[in-house]
């Protein structure tokens, strides 16, 4: 079988590339429904975009890779594109665009962009092995139980990351990547909880608060969650992109700097009560309980001078933990790293060791921030690769 494109994985990446990419294209995945990852996304509901993002929301070997195919494809772009196909949306916070309906209303609306192109869909597909004999791909596949041998003269790798094994992801792209020459960063779980041996905040659970987390020189102003297993929430997933393992990371949790000239001004009226509850006024109960003993925070407000109250705020502020470990892939909503970008045209995303080879999506070394840049990521990438393709197939007519 003859194709001009074949795709390797029907993610956001490749099924926006295969909605652009021209004539005679096929893209295969071995799950049984496409775009498993966008149908889990954002509780159900897909943070498809976001509307403030730039190059900087994104974590890079080279900080300039990214540039070219955002600025191409950007996310107005992409609104536009849900605009056209009926889908409400609303925005929930710091730009993050969700769906008011199903994140599966997304997929319904690439697969009818890729059917409006004509591109062909098999799914329960496998890889077998991959190879280039001087003029075309030659890809062997299992499909339907059968073998099936698929030349292409363009291959485009959308197969993703290692996040989220138990929907089959694995380093499938890095490892063709690898064996055309391709070098690979270091890759490791990206936007997950973190995880601390002794379990600490157990007893808090559930409970979250409104945070400055920072790792390495890296700052998020979000909320952070505690779980029975350690930090969870959007300011933590956001920090664990910057994190090392051995590393502290830091919380604020007075992150506007009124706590001190609030306890000073209820010092005034309510200086008979007890410290711990007035404390209790700004931030959540029981995590000021998880406080009580390693600050001290004992007696009446008013037993308090200026200085204690600076000493308690000044802790608040400079919360200082250092995590076990991350929840890794499991959790992990994508992959640090990947296929390095020093031999990726930013313009193109094709490889420059080998013509026709084309890698897009999370595969590639682009890492997003939490909240909706990695599927921006996803739609920019893969549209300058079909672009790319699709005015190369237009030039040798």
């Amino acid at each position: 079988m003859q194709v001009n494109t074949l795709i390797l994985g029907a993610g956001a990446a490749g099924l926006m590339c295969a909605a652009h990419a021209g004539p005679n294209t096929l893209v295969i995945d071995h799950a049984k429904k496409p775009g498993e990852k966008i149908r889990i996304s954002g509780g159900g509901r897909c943070n498809f975009t976001n509307m403030y993002c730039t190059p900087q929301n994104f974590l890079c070997e080279n900080p300039h890779f990214a540039k070219s195919a955002l600025a191409r494809y950007t996310q107005w772009d992409f609104i536009e594109l849900v605009a056209k196909h009926g889908i409400a949306y609303h925005e929930k916070t710091l730009g993050q665009l969700f769906c008011d309906g199903k994140s599966t209303q997304i997929i319904d609306m690439l697969l009818a962009e890729m059917a409006q192109a004509e591109a062909a869909l098999w799914l329960q597909t496998n890889i077998i092995s991959v190879a280039h004999d001087g003029t075309d791909f030659v890809v062997v596949l299992e499909h339907k139980s059968k073998r099936k041998t698929v030349l292409a003269r363009n291959l485009v790798l959308a197969t993703g990351g290692k996040s989220i094994p138990k929907m089959g992801a694995t380093g499938l792209a890095y490892d063709i990547a690898a064996q055309f020459g391709h070098s690979l960063t270091e890759t490791r779980p990206a936007l997950v909880p973190f995880t601390f041996s002794d379990n600490p905040f157990t007893p808090m659970s559930g409970t979250a608060a409104d945070t400055r987390a920072t790792a390495g020189q890296t700052s998020f102003d979000e909320a952070t969650l505690f779980t029975h297993r350690g930090l969870s929430g959007p300011a933590m997933l956001q920090i664990s992109s910057y994190w090392r393992e051995g590393e502290a990371i830091s919380l604020n949790l007075d992150p506007q700097n009124t706590l001190y000239e609030a306890l000073r001004t209820q010092r005034q009226t309510q200086g008979r009560k007890q410290l711990t509850t007035e404390l209790a006024r700004h931030l959540p109960t029981k995590l000021i309980e998880h406080l009580t003993i390693p600050l001290a925070l004992s007696g009446n407000l008013a037993d308090q001078s200026d200085t204690r109250l600076s000493e308690i705020v000044s802790a608040l502020q400079n919360w200082h933990l250092k995590p076990t470990a991350t929840e890794g892939y499991r959790t992990a909503e994508v992959t640090l790293g990947g296929i390095s970008t020093a031999e990726i045209s930013s313009k193109s995303m094709e490889s420059s060791l080998q013509k026709g080879l084309y890698m897009i999506g999370e595969c590639v070394d682009v890492t997003g921030w939490l909240g909706g840049f990695n599927f921006q990521w996803a739609w920019s990438s893969g549209v300058a690769a079909a672009r790319d393709i699709a005015s190369r197939a237009q030039t040798s007519l």
